[in-house]
């Protein structure tokens, strides 16, 4: 995700790349430069104006330390004004109450009911919560059965009365149904239309008004930029909401609509989703967004997301395996399916400092993974236990089983025998108290 707006600010940091020291003349070629990258990116001008007025006026009032070079010190103000911008730091989301009700508003087609079920699995799995979720779209009978789909799909329970076109008898009668079932929390999925109409803006208020929500929750689709903030604050003037989720943030987005929303409706983007899969929705972070856009990576979120899928006690066992020569294609499976679990590769890789411009153009295929699984699949389970016993038959018959090519086995094979040799170094390293400090291996 924004990836030309990182490259822009990259370009405009340039202009001080060898520079001495701050001078009025090399800062305002680089706020131009700035202004220019965030109007590109669909940000309003008078928001990108106002911003780079800020980054100028701090730049010029810095004393620059000799450690310190001005490039340095300008991408340093630029983070600080982008983390305030869009916010400052992670907002709070109220889920008090008996049950608690969380009202989801947007227009058609922005990612309301798939965020409605990315929001109830994240309270169940991540907050221990019992959610319910209401299919209140009475419009859209696809609505209806698609938050069915998707509930069946996660084991949380939809409340729907499809013969029923009042969406705020349904939402009344949805918590009724909460508090004699035990559910703490209640979602309510709304309508949308394509545009904003004052039809459904009277309807939505009214659900509000009949349920008194602990949050509010407009959704937008963030690849839509500047359409998307004009259409916040037309359901901000009617509904007064709490916070702001952007969706689609792994598609085409130039980043106006999450570098401006805040600025414009002054209330808090609250959640970010990417990709269609449960698990891709996210706390949004100012600070972290603000580093990632500035190609510094995300190091913590990628630490989060790998601790969500740490399991301790396996940890302890793989690493006596790693430590023995012992780690099997059956410990590399599981490793894989964690991996996996984590979200996109290209994503992770992109938190990483560093890693993210170096394979911006690299088309990372995440059906590799499948070739992987295949093979190993296709392994008798003394095999998978025993890696040294390969010979060639054995190969032959795992590549027919896997549908590759005997060369395709061997050359995986022989990367599992450089990676356990790997594994095996850092291992070592780690148990010297060199690496891995409060890692898996550096127990």
């Amino acid at each position: 995700m924004f990836e030309n707006l990182q490259e822009r600010l990259e370009g405009a940091f340039k202009n001080l790349k060898g520079q001495g020291s701050i001078t009025e003349i090399n800062v305002a070629t680089t706020v131009k430069e700035i202004r220019r990258a965030l109007v590109e990116a669909d940000v309003n001008y008078k928001i990108a104006k106002d911003f780079t007025d800020k980054v100028k006026d701090r730049a010029l009032g810095e004393n620059v330390l000799t450690a310190v070079s001005p490039g340095q010190l300008m991408t340093k103000i630029v983070q600080d004004e982008l983390t305030t911008l869009m916010g400052g730091s992670a907002s709070t989301f109220d889920t008090s109450g008996t049950p608690s009700v969380i009202l989801i508003a947007g227009l058609q087609g922005s990612g309301k009911t798939t965020f409605t079920h990315k929001l109830a699995h994240y309270l169940k799995t991540k907050k221990g919560k019992q959610p319910l979720m209401v299919a209140g779209d009475v419009y859209r009978p696809a609505a209806i059965d698609q938050l069915k789909v998707l509930g069946e799909s996660i084991k949380i329970p939809v409340f729907t009365e499809e013969d029923n076109k009042n969406p705020v008898e349904i939402a009344k009668k949805a918590i009724d149904y909460a508090k004699s079932h035990s559910h703490n929390v209640v979602i309510i999925d709304t309508a949308g239309r394509l545009a904003v109409d004052e039809e459904m803006m009277k309807e939505i208020s009214a659900v509000k008004a009949a349920v008194d929500p602990n949050e509010i929750l407009f959704v937008v689709d963030s690849m839509t930029g500047q359409d998307a903030v004009n259409t916040a604050k037309a359901f901000n003037e009617k509904l007064d909401f709490d916070g702001v989720v952007l969706t689609k943030l792994d598609g085409d987005t130039r980043g106006g609509a999450a570098l401006s929303i805040k600025y414009t409706v002054d209330k808090p983007i609250k959640f970010v989703s990417t990709g269609e899969k449960v698990d891709t929705l996210d706390v949004f972070h100012p600070e972290r967004m603000a580093q990632r856009i500035l190609g510094m990576g995300d190091i913590v979120s990628f630490v989060e997301k790998a601790q969500e899928q740490f399991d301790e006690k396996k940890a302890q066992e793989l690493q006596k395996k790693i430590s023995k020569n012992q780690f099997d294609f059956n410990d590399f499976l599981s490793q894989l399916k964690q991996i996996k679990k984590m979200g996109n590769v290209k994503d992770l890789l992109g938190m990483i400092p560093g890693v993210g411009k170096a394979i911006k153009d690299v088309d990372i295929d995440e059906n590799s993974f499948k070739k992987i699984e295949a093979i190993i699949t296709s392994m008798t389970p003394e095999e998978r236990l025993n890696p040294d016993i390969m010979n060639g038959s054995r190969r032959k018959r795992i590549a027919l089983g896997s549908g590759n090519t005997v060369q395709e086995v061997n050359q995986f094979l022989k990367q599992f025998d450089q990676m356990k040799k790997m594994m095996k170094s850092m291992q070592k390293m780690s148990s010297a108290g060199r690496v891995f400090k409060g890692m898996p291996f550096g127990k």
